[in-house]
């Protein structure tokens, strides 16, 4: 059971505060934080995932902005954020950011619950390998999200993880900086077939196409490039914390292989959570349960950030 998204939801809530955070390589991030800013509220911190940015969490912002401090910040190249230099697009850059994120929006000694989403998971298994990072996470929630071999085993296109021919396009996918304005009127029932599972509602195509469409084609083209060789598998061995993985069962960009692979690695799994007919975009299809897990997980560490 997924929950019905309630009117407006979908709508980005305005921030209590924007700011910008200074990178490793003097790049700004636009971070938004919502909810209670009493330091002895727990924090939250979301990361969204490759050609999205902060108004994809809109829908979880929401259901927990009332008694946690939510902390959500665009990938460099994404959203608000600068765009990253070139060379600047890495795995390295993913968890710098995250770091760069935890040492200017926590408050002394604090600590956080993490949430990524797809390439935003990624960022938190990359930034697992850094005491700094971890020391400071309480739990973690993985959605829609895998170690390595991205591209081997997606199933974007019909047979892409059994035909060479349609790996090298799916490869093809993922790495293009093609504009997306020419496909026109194809482009939401291409990206709702690539990333939404088949009974997404209308609402949630049209802002998912929305929010992808938006993404700067150059910065989509060079982290696809990161994304085709990633291999953060070291890290989710490190991720010492209590982490609960989602995947949706209809998820073709990482299908459940990753989720089951995953939590296999992992040091202290919570849970690890299947839904049916899901596609990959769990937040916008699921934000009830995205919430409901992360509350959970908020409750479960038990200390204030």
């Amino acid at each position: 059971m997924t929950g019905q998204l309630s009117a407006g939801s979908l709508v980005p809530p305005e921030p209590v505060r924007r700011t910008r955070v200074m990178t490793a390589d003097g790049l700004r991030l636009n971070v938004e934080s919502h909810g209670p800013q009493d330091p002895g509220v727990p924090t939250v911190v979301l990361i969204h995932g490759w050609t999205c940015s902060v108004p994809f969490w809109a829908p979880v912002i929401r259901g927990l902005r009332d008694d946690l401090r939510v902390i959500a910040y665009d990938l460099r190249g994404h959203g608000q954020s600068d765009p990253a230099r070139p060379g600047g697009c890495t795995v390295e850059a993913l968890a710098d950011d995250l770091e760069a994120v935890l040492d200017q929006t926590l408050p002394r000694g604090g600590h956080a619950i993490l949430a990524g989403h797809s390439m935003g998971g990624m960022s938190i298994m990359a930034a697992a390998l850094r005491d700094s990072v971890l020391s400071r996470t309480d739990g973690v929630l993985l959605a829609s999200t895998g170690s390595a071999n991205l591209i081997g085993e997606a199933l974007a296109v019909p047979f892409g993880a059994f035909i060479p021919a349609f790996v090298t396009l799916q490869h093809w996918l993922l790495t293009s900086a093609a504009p997306l304005s020419p496909f026109g009127y194809l482009i939401r029932p291409l990206l709702g077939y690539m990333t939404l599972g088949p009974d997404a509602p209308a609402e949630v195509e049209a802002v998912n196409a929305a929010i992808i469409a938006a993404c700067d084609r150059r910065a989509r083209a060079a982290w696809g490039h990161v994304l085709a060789g990633i291999d953060v598998t070291d890290g989710v061995r490190r991720l010492d914390v209590p982490v609960h993985v989602l995947v949706g069962s209809a998820d073709r960009l990482t299908p459940p292989v990753h989720a089951r692979r995953v939590a296999r690695l992992l040091p202290q799994l919570a849970g690890l959570t299947e839904l049916p007919g899901v596609g990959h975009m769990t937040p916008l299809e699921a934000p009830a349960v995205v919430t409901e897990l992360i509350r959970k997980l908020a409750a479960g560490a038990g200390t204030s950030a």
